[in-house]
């Protein structure tokens, strides 16, 4: 069973910064670099969890949200089984528990939350003017 945990989240003020990092274990037939990974997240008082950003199995493909464009940078590590989402210009709006998820191949970026079998148990992020 693959594990993911979530780190990084924490409260800034308005303009602010965060990394946070994803570290998955628990293969055993598989490897890291054979699942798109996702960050989503999550606001209080939401039902959906929202799609963040992706970035494909070999890192050559990354999708978006519109919300975190231009301000948020996804990448991996494939070699310490890693994943990052760099978060820059933070505002309140972008409080919410952030989560990471796996998607096995074959996957693409643009797949949606129900093709993800995996994941973590999320971190706080918190933002305040």
């Amino acid at each position: 069973q693959i594990r993911l945990v979530e780190s990084g989240g924490g409260s800034v003020q308005v303009g602010g910064s965060l990394r946070l990092s994803c570290r998955a274990s628990g293969f055993i037939q598989s490897s890291f670099r054979d699942y798109c990974m996702a960050w989503f997240r999550q606001a209080p008082g939401k039902e959906e969890r929202e799609k963040v950003a992706v970035i494909a199995a070999i890192g050559d493909d990354t999708y978006y949200a519109d919300s975190g464009k231009g301000r948020f940078t996804i990448s991996r590590d494939n070699g310490n089984d890693t994943q990052y989402l760099q978060m820059n210009g933070l505002t309140p709006e972008d409080s919410a528990m952030y989560y990471c998820a796996a998607d096995g191949l074959p996957c693409k970026v643009s797949a949606s939350l129900e093709r993800y079998s995996f994941w973590g148990q999320g971190t706080q992020v918190t933002v305040s003017s």
